[in-house]
């Protein structure tokens, strides 16, 4: 782990020189950029089809001097609009990632501690409805619900959930809401602490006690704790918080129904609420993980901390990320249910990210991502 973490510190005393544009592998090939970036673009269009009417991405890689969008397909199937490179999406449980880098920034400043039990912050009103579920709320800490281990019923993984999300698409949810259907349609799914369990509902918590530090909504709170105007990240707001046209947003679709007009209220509370670009999640990994989101270095580590249960988790889940392999190698990531993922790869210092207008049908992570590794791999 040490040996990873090593490699996230900036390098810039690793560029390579570019010279007429052409980057030059180990094997000795030359690429253009032009060239290159024709691949990826090649990459892409494979993706799209009947099933997938659109693709975004953006890969960053500074070390080789890489910035660059691409987008295939339709933003809108139906009226056959072209996919834009610029253009918006619901980002889904990306937005954990934000919401965990916000906690830590509030955690470095010394406003909370990470082992605070949750009541020190949330409402009497939402301490009861856990308390009549079964959950010794007390109990409960910000760490816990930072990496998925509170025990917490994940209401949107829920059948009823996906049932009445369908029946009602339109339906304002609140978070108050959510937590008493969480309580209403599952039981504590294991001791607090004792082993990780994926919960939408522990980051909507999260998402309280961000406002309740703040002072500030979700929005407002996130975007001025981690300086997005500072970074030039533009485009990444809670939906709803722009006028339409500036969020510019895609057509998303699940099990072929077209969700454009799906209430955000499903997805607004921390588990998930942001709306982004490829071009501002790539670069979002790549301030995160080069050390220049948070005041200490140090914070970054507490991040990535591996966390040990006595049974192996399902995923590497440390706080608002999670580690995977890709073409042999190590890549912290998360993904998001709408079709999203944005990838961090030490060993390339490089993110990518993302967004399929429908969730792929493979298993592990979008296809499109270890066919560009391949390929950055191949011009180390």
């Amino acid at each position: 782990m040490n040996n990873i973490l090593n490699t996230l510190h900036y390098r810039s005393g690793l560029r390579i020189p570019i010279l007429l544009c052409f980057l030059l592998p180990v094997n000795g090939t030359a690429y253009s950029q032009q060239a290159l970036y024709k691949e990826f673009q090649d990459v892409i269009n494979k993706e799209v089809n009947e099933n997938m009417p659109g693709l975004l991405i953006h890969v960053e890689c500074p070390d080789r001097n890489i910035s660059w969008s691409g987008a295939a397909g339709f933003s809108d199937k139906d009226a056959r609009v072209p996919m834009k490179v610029d253009q918006s999406f619901r980002i889904a449980s990306v937005t954990k990632t934000f919401v965990a880098s916000t906690i830590l920034r509030l955690w470095e400043d010394g406003k909370l501690s990470l082992d605070d039990p949750v009541t020190k912050y949330i409402s009497k009103e939402h301490t009861a409805i856990l308390e009549s579920g079964g959950y010794a709320v007390n109990k409960i800490t910000i760490r816990h619900l930072l990496s998925h281990s509170s025990g917490l019923y994940d209401h949107a993984q829920s059948e009823n959930y996906d049932i009445k999300i369908k029946e009602d698409p339109s339906h304002k949810w609140t978070r108050t809401e959510q937590l008493q259907k969480a309580v209403e349609w599952g039981k504590p799914v294991g001791g607090i602490g004792e082993k990780f369990s994926y919960s939408d509902t522990g980051y909507i918590l999260l998402g309280e006690i961000i406002e309740k530090i703040t002072g500030k909504s979700m929005n407002d709170a996130i975007r001025e704790e981690l300086n997005f105007r500072k970074h030039g990240l533009k485009d990444t707001w809670i939906e709803g918080l722009r006028p339409p046209q500036k969020e510019n947003r895609i057509h998303q679709y699940s099990d072929n129904a077209d969700t454009y007009d799906y209430s955000p209220s499903i997805d607004l509370y921390g588990g998930g609420g942001f709306l982004s670009t490829t071009s501002d999640l790539a670069g979002y990994f790549q301030l995160l993980f080069n050390r220049k989101v948070f005041r200490n270095e140090s914070t970054l580590d507490t991040m990535l901390v591996p966390v040990s249960y006595r049974e192996k988790p399902r995923m590497d889940y440390r706080k608002g990320m999670y580690m995977i392999k890709v073409n042999g190698i190590d890549v912290f990531t998360h993904t998001g249910f709408w079709g999203t993922q944005v990838v961090y790869i030490p060993q390339l210092n490089t993110s990518i990210a993302t967004n399929y207008s429908s969730v792929w049908d493979k298993r592990g992570p979008a296809p499109v991502i270890p066919e560009i590794i391949k390929i950055l791999q191949e011009i180390q």
